[in-house]
């Protein structure tokens, strides 16, 4: 049985995986590559980054450092891929190296020590610095996606205007 934390943790990684897919769905194709600078990420990089990461921290999570030999972290920012089936395959791939890390996952994992680039983490700590990561990432994607989408883009969370009658369906449902 998977404790409180675990179950927790993997229902707000699938929270932020639903938005970023959600996000991405409102795009034009041609718009995942759009960069705003040279400096700047596409949604297509954002995605290579975090799949690029996913791999690196989630691969033998408890028995290795989260920063792999193998990992080729500076291309994960260069226009690599190049069709949206590309992107979304890349991002399932991180999802699926995330989640199935996380549901080999015992209670008695929690206080064990990862490493992420030298440096000690417990478990608790190692998916919370995780979680934030994406989130941020995720947050990236969502925003770039509804500046490329201004006109038909459908809210992702309470749309401007809504609160009240958000809060009024809530409230009913108890």
């Amino acid at each position: 049985m998977k404790t409180d934390f675990i179950e927790i943790a993997m229902h707000q990684f699938l929270t932020y995986k639903s938005l970023g897919e959600k996000a991405m769905s409102q795009v034009e194709e041609d718009n995942l590559f759009v960069q705003a600078h040279p400096d700047s990420n596409s949604i297509a990089i954002i995605v290579q980054h975090l799949w690029g990461n996913m791999r690196s921290r989630w691969t033998d999570f408890l028995t290795t450092d989260g920063e792999k030999e193998w990992r080729k972290r500076e291309e994960e920012f260069e226009p690599l891929l190049q069709t949206r089936a590309a992107v979304l395959e890349q991002w399932e791939e991180g999802w699926k190296c995330l989640f199935s890390a996380l549901q080999n996952l015992e209670n008695t994992d929690l206080l064990h020590t990862v490493y992420i680039r030298g440096e000690a983490h417990s478990v608790i700590e190692a998916i919370a610095r995780q979680l934030t990561h994406y989130a941020y990432h995720v947050g990236q994607i969502v925003f770039i996606a509804r500046m490329l989408n201004t006109a038909d883009f459908k809210s992702l969370s309470i749309p401007k205007g809504g609160t009240a009658a958000y809060n009024q369906e809530k409230f009913n449902q108890k």
